[in-house]
């Protein structure tokens, strides 16, 4: 029996990924049904059922489990979720389906089919409505709310076979890990108690104090970063991760740490997010997600704490996986190292902010970064990358909400 915290749901893990000769029967007949083009977005979802990591879910959501989750944060069944996981199309394609088809779901990005779904329901929903409760705003400039305005305008629901995993692992190698191979990693390792720490960026000295808190407490950390796509201006993963690794060989104490990725795409969804981020890493065996300021924010749409509220908000029995919240971190002149707002009692003059978009910015700008804002060896990883950059793929670092703070 496993001394891990349970998957979502209560029961076992649910890859929904075939294998064998399953999936060769499958795939052959996937190549003679009706293709539906999926979003990026949409492929990391259907990756993400694949490999269990929106376990219990059986592929795309009802109109009354879209409402359920938007309004109340549960499906008609009672399970928690905190954001739709749905499917669109265009309403020309979706006339030429009927309920009970199968159909193919084929990522043009990637020139293959994902996976194939027979179709129980098509529904419109209002568009809006979603983005104020899941976002907060209708505001395009958002870019969560900017990609569900894009979807196409019917939503096709039903239980999906998952095909391929769109090429992650054979990119990632080593480091796109399934729910069943970090729990088979934690086992092996013994730890029980196991912080996930969510990046979309390089680990700077704050991301690295926060890891250290939850290794003073837990047996271990997962860095767990998102391989799927960002805005323009992040970080590409691969660089990330050189940079994390780099960071965790001369920085942490070995087996206090493992670094791993996941395909989802960010929604920069902020507090809801932060539920969605606790729940798969409970999937994938963590018993605590660090959450720190502005978790999965974007601009100044949410308060930086707001991530932390949330967890307050939900039933008790929600989520196994619980938050682990700190506080604001920073470097402190006076204290002479990494301090938060609970351990430090020296004036704000004394203190030098951290954020993953500070730094992304005097990098692309070719300032100096102190060695009190990043390790030298991360730096000098990142700065190599910038180096390399073309005219044309270098995008404009702007501070704004709590990182310009």
């Amino acid at each position: 029996m496993s001394n891990l915290v349970n998957p979502h749901g209560g029961g076992d893990l649910k890859p929904l990924l075939l294998e064998g000769a399953a999936l060769e029967t499958e795939k052959a007949r996937a190549s003679g049904l009706p293709k539906v083009n999926i979003s990026s977005r949409e492929a990391g979802d259907l990756i993400m059922m694949g490999i269990g990591g929106f376990t219990p879910l059986n592929g795309f959501m009802t109109h009354a489990d879209w409402q359920g989750v938007c309004d109340g944060m549960k499906t008609t069944s009672g399970l928690f979720w905190p954001i739709p996981i749905t499917l669109s199309t265009d309403t020309g394609t979706a006339a030429a389906i009927a309920e009970g088809d199968d159909i193919a779901l084929f990522d043009p990005e990637r020139n293959e089919i994902l996976a194939t779904m027979t179709v129980t329901e098509k529904y419109v929903i209002d568009k809006a409505h979603e983005c104020m409760q899941v976002y907060k705003t209708t505001d395009e400039e958002h870019p969560g709310v900017k990609m569900v305005m894009a979807q196409g305008g019917v939503n096709l629901a039903g239980p999906v076979k998952v095909l391929s995993l769109g090429g992650f692992p054979e990119e990632y190698g080593d480091q796109f890990m399934t729910p069943a191979q970090t729990r088979a990693e934690f086992t092996k390792r013994g730890w029980k108690t196991i912080a996930a720490f969510q990046t979309r960026n390089p680990m700077h000295r704050s991301h690295e104090y926060l890891a250290k808190i939850a290794i003073e407490l837990l047996d271990g950390v997962l860095v767990h970063s998102l391989l799927g796509k960002l805005k323009p201006g992040d970080i590409p993963a691969d660089v990330r991760s050189e940079a994390i690794s780099t960071l965790i060989d001369n920085y942490f104490v070995d087996n206090s740490v493992i670094q791993a990725g996941y395909p989802l795409d960010m929604r920069y969804a902020g507090p809801r997010e932060a539920l969605l981020h606790a729940l798969f890493r409970q999937n994938y065996g963590c018993s605590h997600l660090i959450v720190g300021r502005d978790h999965a924010g974007v601009g100044d749409y949410y308060g930086p704490f707001d991530a932390h509220h949330i967890f307050d908000e939900i039933p008790a029995d929600a989520l196994e996986t619980q938050p682990m919240k700190i506080d604001w971190t920073f470097w402190c002149d006076k204290c002479d190292g990494m301090a938060s707002m609970k351990t430090c009692p020296h004036d704000a003059s004394d203190r030098m902010l951290l954020s993953g978009t500070k730094l992304r910015k005097a990098l692309s700008e070719g300032e100096e970064v102190s060695t009190k804002f990043s390790r030298p060896e991360v730096l000098a990883i990142l700065r190599k990358y910038y180096a390399g950059l073309k005219d044309d793929e270098k995008v404009e670092v702007k501070l704004s909400g709590h990182s310009a703070k």
